[in-house]
């Protein structure tokens, strides 16, 4: 179901697929396309009439260069088919290297040493008060590791199924930065609320890819319902369940939520460097916030 103020407003499709919903622009004429329209350029992606425009204006020594190659456009570093265009390969990229890092994590006698050296606690941020090192990074290491099989399974699944959607519509970089920005939102998250408690995992990227996924599709007006019961069912269980890091899944849903909505705010062209400087300052705003606060709630309950 789509509300009346989307219907009406045909930005919000494809252009040359009316019925198809999208999230994503042309680099070149700034019109919506579908996935199935998207070819990869060197920034960003370009409909099929921008790309037959640009085959007609290349030079001889840049056919040849093509042809050579196997490439069907200079414009872009990967084969051109409609099949591919929409690939998602930083989901892809995130699946084999948080996989092959958590399966290492689990050989006997030197998975524990790696998981030691990337997982997150508070007190890795909090020099003036911990006797720990001061490794910050482990706000986002703690994403590889995981807790066993199960725990690596349903989040690499939940994230092959989130990507699958979400980076097709977002594009490579506003996808990466989804994740990788919700994932630090749940360790800051976790270190406020749960400054001695230890956290890995990639959950609270995936939730945040789960928020994102709800607030985009109400943002173009699709039906969110479903979705929002399985965020709330995946987060009451989080919550209700032993061992599992509820703070983490509540950072990864705030800061998923707040960067979707930046994105739907700021998705023009001209508009990239205000998103770029939003972005940043979530970035810098969770950073403060992790290196204050927890100091704070420790003090408080000594």
């Amino acid at each position: 179901m789509t509300s009346p103020e989307f219907t009406s407003n045909r930005d919000n499709y494809c252009y040359r697929h009316p019925d198809r919903q999208s999230f994503v622009l042309c680099q070149r004429c700034m019109r919506t396309i579908c996935p199935e329209c998207q070819t990869q350029a060197a920034v960003g992606v370009i409909c099929p009439e921008c790309m037959k425009a640009e085959r007609k204006n290349r030079t001889p020594a840049q056919k040849r260069a093509a042809r050579r190659w196997g490439r069907s456009s200079g414009a872009s570093a990967v084969a051109i088919g409609n099949g591919r265009a929409g690939r998602p390969l930083v989901t892809y990229v995130l699946l084999i290297i948080t996989s092959f890092v958590s399966l290492v994590q689990m050989i006997p006698g030197f998975g524990q040493a790696l998981e030691s050296q990337l997982f997150f606690a508070a007190p890795y941020i909090m020099p003036t008060v911990s006797v720990y090192p001061f490794e910050p990074w482990r706000l986002l290491t703690a994403l590889l590791v995981h807790g066993g099989f199960i725990h690596l399974g349903l989040n690499m699944l939940a994230l092959w199924m989130l990507g699958q959607i979400l980076e097709p519509m977002l594009g490579r970089a506003r996808f990466l930065a989804l994740y990788l920005i919700s994932g630090l939102g749940g360790s800051v998250m976790a270190a406020c609320l749960a400054p001695l408690t230890g956290v890995q995992g990639a959950s609270g990227a995936i939730f945040g890819l789960m928020a994102a996924l709800l607030i985009i599709g109400r943002h173009i007006g699709a039906n969110v319902t479903g979705i929002l019961i399985i965020l709330g069912i995946n987060f009451a269980f989080g919550l209700f369940s032993g061992g599992i890091s509820w703070q983490a899944h509540l950072g990864g849903v705030v800061v998923g939520a707040l960067v979707s909505f930046l994105f739907t705010r700021l998705r023009r062209r001209e508009q990239r460097v205000w998103l770029i400087v939003s972005l940043a300052g979530v970035v810098i705003l969770l950073l403060a916030a992790a290196f204050l606060i927890p100091p704070l709630v420790v003090f408080s309950f000594s």
